[in-house]
């Protein structure tokens, strides 16, 4: 029995290692028109989009680090179909992350656009 405990433990701690799951953030909810939104609709606004931005880059923290742990710490040591396989991962993994960070820009350039836009019909 006592032969078991470090096996199962070894076992615990290497699955634990690999157990991170990076969850994608809920984006915001519509962003208002800036030439009729209000006030209260527009903090309502940058309150949500806030989240989202702070909620993505965890997201992206995570798959970054699901990139380096796919790498091997010894390429050099790999088969050609352990390679590609590795190679078939992390490309994967990188077009995740820079498919979150578009998606990213594109909320953020979205609400700053309608925060121009409602910033100039509060200057009229």
């Amino acid at each position: 029995m006592k032969a078991w405990i470090p096996l199962i433990l070894a076992l615990a701690l290497g699955s634990a290692a690999h157990a991170e799951v990076c969850t994608y953030p809920r984006s915001p909810d519509a962003i208002p028109d800036g030439n009729t939104a209000t006030k209260e609709q527009m903090i309502a606004s940058k309150n949500d989009v806030s989240r989202y931005n702070t909620e993505m880059n965890a997201y992206l923290d995570c798959v970054s680090r699901e990139i380096d742990a796919a790498k091997p710490k010894d390429p050099s040591k790999l088969s050609k179909d352990q390679k590609a396989k590795v190679d078939g991962q992390v490309k994967i993994l990188t077009e995740k992350h820079d498919a979150a960070v578009d998606e990213l820009h594109a909320v953020a350039g979205r609400f700053n656009e309608q925060l121009k836009a409602f910033k100039a019909k509060q200057a009229q």
